[in-house]
C-alpha cells in the first residue's frame, strides 16, 4: 500500500475543534513598569484515528496547537472590532492554517466545528486547498482528482459577522526585506501615504532592512508552528509546500483591521501567473498564492466574509521580477542590508524561523536575483549586496561544486533543463533576457565571467 493510502486509511478526518484567544499582559523588561499587550490565539486541531469500537475511546489521534501572536493588541482595539467580528477573523486564521497540519495525512475529510461555512465558501476552501497544494501533490505523487479525495464538511451553529466598519485610508504594507516589498514601499512614500509595515516573525536580517525603511511603524505577527508537525516529519509523515501567502492574506485583513488600515498593499508581481510543471492534466505553480487568479479570489471573499471595506491588492502586479530588479536599482541605500534568500532560512526547535545566511549563493532564488541586477549595477554595487560575483567560478574544490550547481540552476531558469524550478522568481523568458542582457554587458565590459561564458 502506497504511503498517502496507508495514512489515509488510518486518519479518515481531520477536525478544526476550535480556538482560544486573550490579551496577555507582560512587562517589556524585567524592572519596567510599562507593560505589552499581545493578542495571543491558540487554535486546536485533531486528527482522529481509524479504530476499533473497542479502542476508539483510547485514541487521541494526532493533536495540533499552533499559535499565532499579534504584538501591542489593547482590549480597546478588540471591543471597536466586536466580539462576533473578532472571532470571525481568528476563526478565519485557523481555516487558513489548517492546509499546513492536514497535509501530514491527507485525510479525505476536514470538518470544521470551530465555526460555520455555507456552500460557497467550501467551495471556496476546497479550491484553495487544491490549488495552494499543487507542488505538494506533484512531489508527493498525489492524484487529488478523485472524487472521494477531499471532502469540507461544516456543521457548527456558530455563525459570525464580518466587519462592516469604516477604517483609516492609510496603508498597511507586508514586508520582509526583499526587492519586491523594497519597491512597493518607497513608490508609496514618494506619494506621501501613511504606511505601517506588516511583519511576520521579523527576523534580525529583516530588521535590519525595516530600520534603513525609516517606517516607524510595524505591526509584527508571530506565528509558532506546533512542534508535534516537525516531529512526525521526522517519522515519515507527509510533507511539503503550502500556500504561504495565502495565510499572509489572511493574517493582513486580521490586522488591518484591527488597527484600522484600509489599504492593504501586497508585492506580488505578474511573473507569479507563470506556472512551473504540467501534472494530471493542471498547471502547477508554487506562486499560486502570489498569482493574480488567487488575488480576485480572496478579494471577493474578503469582501463577502471577512472586512467589506477592505481595500486589499497588489502595488507590484503590472510589472515583471525584471523590471521590478531595475526599479530596486533607485533605492541603493537598501544594497547592504536586503535579502532574497530562502535557502539558509530555517525552522527552529520552537516552531520560529531563524536564518544562516544573508546570500547561500547556490540556491536558485540567488542566482535569479544576482542575474537580474546585474545588468543594472556596477560590480562595486553587486558586491556590496552579495559579497562575491556568483557568475565566477572560485578556485577549490567545494566551490567548483557550487559553481557546477549554478550552471544547472541557469540551465533550469531558462527552461534548457527540467521544469521551471519551484521559487519565487521570474518567467523562463525573463530568466533568459536576464542573461542575455548580463552576457550582453559582460561584453562590453571586455570579460566574461564563467558562467555566462556557458549561456547559449
Amino acid at each position: 500500500m502506497r504511503r498517502i493510502d496507508s495514512f489515509r486509511k488510518k486518519y479518515p478526518k481531520f477536525i478544526y475543534e476550535g480556538y482560544t484567544y486573550r490579551i496577555s499582559k507582560k512587562p517589556l523588561t524585567r524592572a519596567s513598569t510599562v507593560w505589552s499587550e499581545n493578542l495571543e490565539i491558540l487554535f486546536n486541531f485533531n486528527i482522529k484515528p481509524n479504530l476499533a469500537p473497542e479502542q476508539a475511546r483510547y485514541g487521541a489521534g494526532i493533536k495540533f496547537r499552533p499559535k499565532i501572536i499579534i504584538e501591542n493588541v489593547k482590549e480597546s482595539q478588540l471591543k471597536k472590532v466586536g466580539e462576533s467580528t473578532l472571532k470571525n477573523l481568528i476563526f478565519h486564521l485557523g481555516l487558513i492554517e489548517i492546509p499546513s497540519y492536514w497535509k501530514t495525512t491527507c485525510s479525505p475529510e476536514i470538518e470544521i466545528r470551530a465555526g460555520y461555512l455555507n456552500q460557497e465558501q467550501i467551495k471556496l476552501w476546497k479550491d484553495l486547498i487544491i490549488n495552494g497544494m499543487g507542488q505538494f501533490f506533484y512531489e508527493n505523487k498525489i492524484d487529488w482528482r478523485k472524487k472521494d479525495f477531499l471532502k469540507i464538511t461544516s456543521n457548527s451553529e456558530k455563525n459570525y459577522k464580518r466587519f462592516d466598519g469604516k477604517l483609516k485610508n492609510r496603508y498597511l504594507v507586508p514586508f520582509a526585506g526583499g526587492r519586491d516589498s523594497i519597491v512597493t514601499l518607497e513608490s508609496l512614500k514618494k506619494l506621501k501615504k501613511e504606511i505601517a509595515l506588516f511583519t511576520v516573525n521579523p527576523i534580525e536580517k529583516i530588521q535590519k532592512v525595516v530600520k534603513v525603511s525609516g517606517i516607524r511603524k510595524q505591526i509584527i505577527v508571530r506565528r509558532i508552528i506546533d512542534k508535534k508537525l516537525l516531529e512526525l516529519n521526522k517519522k515519515g509523515f507527509l510533507n511539503g509546500h503550502t500556500p504561504f501567502t495565502a495565510v499572509l492574506s489572511f493574517l493582513s485583513v486580521c490586522c488591518a483591521t484591527l488597527f484600522d488600515y484600509k489599504n492593504i498593499a501586497f508585492s506580488n508581481e505578474k511573473s507569479a501567473d507563470e506556472g512551473n510543471v504540467r501534472y494530471l492534466g493542471k498547471m502547477i505553480n508554487h506562486q499560486w498564492a502570489k498569482s493574480s487568479e488567487f488575488e480576485k479570489m480572496f478579494k471577493k471573499y474578503c469582501h463577502r466574509y471577512l472586512a467589506k471595506n477592505i481595500n486589499y491588492f497588489s502595488y507590484l502586479r503590472k510589472y515583471t521580477e525584471l523590471e521590478i530588479s531595475k526599479m530596486l536599482t533607485k533605492y541603493p541605500q537598501y544594497f547592504s542590508v536586503f535579502s532574497s534568500c530562502n535557502a539558509g532560512m530555517r525552522i527552529n526547535a520552537s516552531g520560529l524561523l531563524r536564518a544562516k545566511k544573508r546570500w547561500c549563493g547556490n540556491c536558485i532564488k540567488c542566482l535569479f536575483v544576482y542575474a537580474s541586477l546585474y545588468p543594472y549595477l556596477e560590480k562595486k554595487q553587486l558586491l556590496k549586496i552579495f559579497g562575491r560575483d556568483f557568475f565566477e567560478n572560485p578556485e577549490g574544490k567545494q566551490a567548483s561544486y557550487g559553481a557546477s550547481k549554478r550552471l544547472l540552476i541557469m540551465q533550469q531558469l531558462i527552461g534548457k533543463k527540467g521544469h521551471k524550478p519551484f521559487e519565487c522568481i521570474g518567467t523562463k523568458k525573463e530568466s533568459r533576457m536576464a542573461f542575455e542582457l548580463s552576457l550582453k554587458k559582460a561584453k562590453k565590459e571586455g570579460k566574461l565571467p564563467y558562467l555566462l561564458t556557458k549561456f547559449k
